[in-house]
């Protein structure tokens, strides 16, 4: 099959964190999508870690798993969300593997004696990794994480110029999204802060090609005509990247200011008029919505809400599928420790225990299960969710009353939940997780099974610790269904309670491949049962 022409597109941000480039560049490979164009993206993060994966959630928020098991950014679930694209371990280059890459060729004297720096051989690892997607699809988008100006992004940014110079200007693009404050006390809007990040881009090196003005409404042209003299651009290029209530309008509002056109011309590339028809459904559908449901998650994490990204857009793709206006109610598992749950979970349709590392808030998560098992509210646990309500059986229905977890810092003579013989081999924290895709088999009677609408299944994974198949047959003989099981019957996948509404936990993160279009099949049916 003949190689494709790969062009770049380049987004970087200024100002500030937070401002959103991984959802603006989900959104223009969905804009590209809509016209028939085929995308990859990726992501470039400056920091020195390998990957997220032993990162505080406090700090970086939720770990996106791909299939291939690479630990990523949380802006790779956006990309997965909005597009088409499945990404791997090569669509999130992080400064760490860039260095260790480099220190372990100068090691093997691939430099032959050459003085290692920054530039070249940093920048050219970095350009080697952004090329590895070329030929693959019409348009690669890359997103430089951190902000213009700090230290840690340079070489980045010097990389991507370098490309820029190499590929020429109808090949490599930069969108730069910057922010335009409205200052209540002056009553307008301000674009010195706009000025200055391109400026500082200007210093590196990069022109911006199109700037994508993050704020509060949409600019005026004389506004525009402002930031388009000061920061050397046609009018035509400074985009409105207005803040919405739905996230999912994001690329209606970019094809309004015609961001898509803006890139094609640009790339030289001419294409059927996009087809925005399943955006344009979503939106409205979201914005007629008539019932009502509140679920509960109970996690530990709760004070950043990026730390359960995934899962929140999950219950949300599943609310509209139920024609549901949603609230999550976030209930810290600690302060059920010391609180009842009847007064913490009141008013709760639904109770979700998401994934999570660490015994701090494990007897809350404990105590949450079982007000749900005993009070017949529907139940969904995912990774650790399963885990705790295994414990919850095994302690108030086997009558295991010293039943815990081996990641608990409590002893016991009853580890129902352990770490498997083969992972206590593996020295590094790193190392010692069960990572991405995983094939399962459900019992064709489950509550899985109806869902899925089949037996074999697979799902992605990010865990240590499994069901201890010692304890397999007494389990089962107190009622509960290991209804999910690995293909040689060895690891417990899924488990439900008969006689109950809807309970269910799943050992895999079914959030990371939940759709605005097409929810996942088991967050469907936790909140069809939560509704009723």
């Amino acid at each position: 099959m003949r190689k494709r022409n790969t062009k770049f597109i380049f987004v970087t941000g200024g100002v500030m964190s937070s401002l959103g480039k991984g959802l603006a560049s989900a959104c223009i490979g969905a804009l590209l999508e809509a016209r028939g164009i085929s995308i990859s993206i990726q992501k470039l993060d400056p920091y020195i870690n390998v990957d997220p994966g032993t990162m505080n959630p406090y700090q970086h928020g939720e770990v996106f798993v791909t299939d291939d098991g690479a630990e990523t950014d949380l802006d790779l679930g956006h990309y997965e969300r909005f597009t088409n694209v499945k990404l791997s371990q090569s669509n999130n280059v992080t400064t760490g593997r860039v260095y260790n890459e480099v220190i372990s060729k100068e090691r093997r004297g691939d430099y032959l004696g050459q003085t290692v720096q920054v530039i070249p051989h940093i920048t050219d690892e970095i350009i080697s990794r952004v090329y590895d997607l070329q030929g693959k699809t019409d348009i690669s988008i890359v997103e430089i994480g951190g902000t213009v100006g700090d230290i840690e992004s340079l070489p980045y940014l010097e990389a991507i110029r370098q490309i820029r110079t190499q590929l020429g200007k109808e090949n490599a693009l930069f969108v730069h999204l910057t922010y335009v404050p409205y200052i209540a006390a002056a009553g307008e809007l301000k674009t010195k802060p706009t000025q200055h990040s391109v400026k500082d881009l200007l210093q590196i090196g990069i022109q911006p090609d199109i700037l994508l003005c993050r704020t509060d409404r949409f600019l005026s042209n004389e506004l525009k005509k402002k930031i388009a003299l000061f920061c050397n651009l046609n009018v035509e290029s400074v985009v409105t990247a207005k803040d919405v209530d739905i996230i999912y309008e994001v690329p209606l509002i970019f094809h309004k200011e015609g961001l898509d056109d803006i890139i094609l011309e640009s790339l030289k590339i001419w294409t059927k008029e996009p087809d925005l028809s399943k955006w344009e459904n979503i939106v409205t559908k979201i914005k007629k919505l008539k019932n009502n449901v509140t679920i509960g998650v109970v996690g530990k994490y709760i004070d950043l809400k990026d730390a359960y990204k995934s899962l929140h857009e999950a219950l949300y793709h599943a609310s509209y599928e139920a024609n549901s206006n949603l609230s999550i109610k976030y209930i810290d598992s600690e302060d059920l420790e010391q609180s009842s749950p009847k007064k913490l979970l009141e008013g709760c349709d639904g109770i979700l225990v998401p994934g999570g590392f660490g015994d701090r808030g494990f007897e809350g998560k404990i105590s949450a299960i079982q007000y749900a098992r005993e009070n017949n509210i529907p139940f969904f646990g995912i990774c650790l969710g399963l885990q705790m309500a295994v414990i919850e059986f095994a302690r108030n229905v086997c009558s295991i009353k010293d039943a815990q977890t081996r990641e608990s810092k409590k002893r016991s003579k009853n580890y129902i939940i352990d770490i498997m013989e083969s992972q206590k081999k593996i020295g590094s924290k790193g190392g010692t997780m069960r990572l991405g895709q995983y094939p399962c088999e459900l019992k064709k009677s489950s509550l899985a099974y109806s869902a899925y609408k089949k037996a074999k299944i697979s799902e992605r994974h990010r865990h240590r610790y499994e069901v201890n198949p010692k304890y397999h047959e007494k389990l089962k003989k107190s009622g509960l269904i290991l209804s999910g099981l690995s293909p040689d019957g060895t690891l417990v996948e899924t488990v439900e309670i008969k006689n109950h509404k809807w309970f269910l936990a799943c050992q895999f993160h079914p959030e990371f491949k939940s759709k605005p279009f097409s929810a996942h099949p088991l967050f469907r049916e936790f909140v069809k049962a939560s509704l009723k």
